[in-house]
């Protein structure tokens, strides 16, 4: 077992800030009344354009825009209950997932739903948050779904929305989850999960064996994403309440080594470019860009 204890709050505020500057996208309303509410989650695809997933009521849930902030078009009315992350494929497909409904949604970049299914088992709860909440692609074309409100799992599906395997548990222990919140995927196919109320990220095979952590030490995290060989993450203190300001750290994946910091409003949900740009959004309708120029 490995236990990299390396996100101290101390050795957070110490790290080298990245060469990142931060900078607002604001989107330019398409008509008279239209207004973004929480961008829950945020995915750029490498060619200029950006799609949001929003809970807000006058904008449907998906919106592409433009790197000018031109809304190029919006999708998804009456699809979401709580819509919680949006992500691309390798082969340019929108994804998407909600946090009550449980649902995955598959949607061409022009909006053409392409696959729709629910997860299901979600126990009762007393929360509206009873369901998926993130969603990574293997190199073999399969998903890899975070379903972490109300269950603690990982669930494995192939491209057709089979379900392949489930594992996880609910716990502290090594290998055990408490609201896997993010989930992230190697190039060697180690999987990454953002294990948010333990404050810790933990470490498995794609079967689900565990193979380490990176202690959190205090801090919750939210969202990861993989970049050139290195792990991005979003997080907070764990003492504050969700929503606080926190950082995005880039870490070395297989030390925990923090490698650079940016200290940020927002972290729900981060997208990183190829050159390092992070994308993010900021309650109540915020979106942020650290740039590197």
């Amino acid at each position: 077992m490995t236990i990299l204890r390396c996100l101290a709050f101390a050795a957070v505020v110490s790290a080298q800030p990245l060469p990142l500057h931060q900078s607002e996208l604001r989107v330019a309303p398409p008509r008279a009344g239209w207004e973004l509410g929480m961008i829950s989650s945020v995915a750029a695809d490498g060619k200029g354009t950006i799609y949001l997933l929003q809970r807000g009521l006058s904008a449907q849930p998906v919106v592409a825009i433009d790197e000018q902030g031109k809304v190029l078009r919006e999708w998804g009315k009456g699809l979401y209950q709580i819509p919680h992350s949006i992500r691309i494929d390798p082969a340019g497909n929108i994804w998407t997932v909600d946090a009550a409904s449980s649902s995955i949604l598959k949607f061409t970049p022009k909006g053409e739903k392409l696959l729709d299914f629910a997860v299901g088992e979600q126990p009762q709860t007393k929360s509206q948050f009873n369901g998926t909440a993130d969603i990574a692609f293997t190199t073999d074309g399969h998903l890899l779904i975070a379903d972490g409100y109300g269950n603690a799992r990982v669930l494995e599906y192939d491209a057709h929305g089979k379900r392949i395997r489930q594992w996880g548990t609910a716990g502290s222990g090594p290998g055990q989850l408490h609201l896997p919140h993010g989930i992230a995927i190697d190039g060697k196919g180690v999987v990454y999960v953002a294990d948010r109320e333990n404050g810790r990220i933990q470490r498995f095979s794609r079967e689900g064996k565990y193979l380490g952590e990176i202690d959190g030490d205090g801090n919750k995290t939210f969202s990861l994403a993989i970049r050139a060989n290195a792990l991005w993450i979003g997080c907070q203190p764990r003492n504050e309440p969700n929503g606080a300001p926190g950082w995005i750290m880039k870490l070395d994946p297989e030390t925990g080594r923090i490698l650079g910091r940016i200290d940020s409003p927002g972290h729900h949900s981060i997208d990183v470019s190829a050159k390092g740009e992070v994308l993010t959004g900021v309650r109540p309708d915020r979106l942020l860009w650290f740039r590197t120029n």
